[in-house]
C-alpha cells in the first residue's frame, strides 16, 4: 500500500502488545461503574482499532470470544455483545483500507457509525428478550467512543513509531 504523504513507516505491531492492550480493555470494561448507560465501551474501542490495523491478526473470531466474556461478567444474555463485537469487528475489517487515508478526526467519523450499529444491536436484543429501555442517555456511548478514537489511536501506535536501530548502511 502506498502511504499517505507525510505518514511514518511504523515498526510491525508486537502480538504480546495487541493481547496485553485487549486484555486490558476486557479488564476495564468488567469494573463496576454502578450500570451507567452512557459509559464509552473501551473494548470495542479497542477490537475496532486492532481490526482496523491488524485485521489478520484480530478479526471477527477474537471479537465473539471477547463478547463471550463480556456476556458473561455482565449476566447479560447470552450471545449479545458477542454479536455486537463480532458485527464492529467485521464492518471495521471492510473499511479499513479507506479508513487509514483519513486523519484521526476523520477516521472518528468513519467509525461513529460502526459504533452506533453495535450499541443499537445490544438495545435490539435486549429489548426482543424482556429487557428495559435504558434511556436516552445510552445515545452518549457511541460519541464517546468516536471521541476516543483519536486518543487511542495516538496510544496504541506510540510503540510502532519507536525509532529502529540506527544503522549507516539502512536509509530506513
Amino acid at each position: 500500500m502506498i502511504m499517505p504523504r507525510g505518514e511514518p513507516l511504523l515498526l510491525p505491531a508486537n502480538p504480546v502488545f495487541i493481547v496485553a492492550s485487549l486484555v486490558a480493555g476486557l479488564a476495564l470494561n468488567m469494573l463496576p461503574l454502578g450500570r451507567i448507560v452512557w459509559t464509552p465501551d473501551i473494548l470495542m474501542v479497542l477490537l475496532v482499532f486492532w481490526s482496523v490495523h491488524q485485521p489478520l491478526r484480530v478479526g471477527m473470531g477474537v471479537a465473539f470470544m471477547l463478547g463471550l466474556c463480556m456476556d458473561v461478567s455482565d449476566s447479560a444474555l447470552l450471545g449479545q455483545h458477542a454479536l455486537a463485537y463480532t458485527v464492529v469487528s467485521f464492518g471495521a475489517i471492510a473499511i479499513h483500507r479507506r479508513l487509514l487515508w483519513f486523519s484521526g478526526p476523520a477516521q472518528a467519523l468513519q467509525v461513529l457509525p460502526l459504533f452506533a450499529l453495535a450499541h443499537a444491536i445490544e438495545l435490539l436484543l435486549r429489548m426482543a428478550f424482556g429487557g428495559i429501555f435504558p434511556g436516552l442517555w445510552s445515545f452518549l456511548a457511541p460519541v464517546l467512543e468516536a471521541l476516543m478514537w483519536p486518543l487511542a489511536s495516538w496510544v496504541l501506535l506510540a510503540p510502532q513509531r519507536r525509532p529502529p536501530d540506527a544503522d549507516q548502511n539502512r536509509p530506513l
